[in-house]
């Protein structure tokens, strides 16, 4: 089998986003035949990610928290509390569209304003948000959910031959769910009826408490060592 080069390129370090006492270093991919659905798909499966148009790894020095997962979408069974909410699920409606909703940014500004007030994302910008959740070479759809009419939660999702990918996610504070849970739910249902295999839900950091709800999706897969496990 023929082999397809591929190029990184590293990023200065910087203070990471997620775990402030570590220091964040990046690999991105500077080839251009890899920017395609295909070629991210096969790069996802290596436990690259993206944003905007660019592919990226860590590469930290000193660090390697960021664990890849993916979750078994065709062989998903949920937990008892899951199941609590695909019963929420069912009182809403969910639609995947190709482009955003009106309302979009007013729901996005107030999650930045209160989520993420200290975080690079703040004040919410436009530009900045579809810079990093757009892609020209990427079947990016957004799951959009409604509670009696009213857009609760938006999830930037990119899809792929055999695989769906959970790109960005952006709900309403005031809602009292699991809406990262409830985002995660609905990707799998929708994974279940396109027949993708895999739901890559991104990193998971054990360190790092706001993103404990990924590991609670069985079966699930970690990427260790180059290869994944169950």
């Amino acid at each position: 089998m023929e082999q397809i080069p591929l190029h990184v390129g590293v990023t200065p370090t910087q203070s990471c986003s997620y775990l402030p006492e570590q220091r964040e270093r990046l690999a991105v991919v500077m080839d251009s035949h890899w920017h395609s659905t295909s070629g991210y798909e096969m790069l996802l499966s290596a436990g690259y990610r993206r944003s905007g148009n660019a592919i990226y790894k860590p590469m930290c020095e000193l660090c390697n928290a960021c664990t890849p997962l993916r979750i078994d979408a065709i062989n998903f069974v949920p937990s008892k509390s899951q199941k609590r909410l695909q019963k929420v699920i069912s009182e809403f409606d969910w639609v995947m569209k190709d482009t955003l909703d009106d309302q979009w940014f007013d729901l996005y500004e107030k999650y930045i304003r209160i989520r993420h007030q200290s975080g690079s994302m703040f004040p919410a910008n436009k530009e900045q948000f579809f810079e990093f959740s757009h892609s020209k070479w990427m079947n990016t759809q957004f799951l959009h959910i409604y509670k009696h009419g009213r857009l609760i939660a938006i999830a930037v999702t990119d899809v792929m031959p055999q695989s769906v990918s959970a790109m960005y996610t952006f709900f309403d504070p005031d809602i009292k769910l699991s809406i990262g849970t409830l985002c995660i739910l609905v990707q799998l249902q929708y994974c279940q009826t396109k027949n993708k295999k895999w739901l890559y839900p991104g990193y998971q950091i054990n360190e790092c408490h706001q993103m404990s709800y990924k590991v609670r999706f069985k079966p699930h897969q970690k990427l260790v060592n180059g290869g994944w496990q169950g």
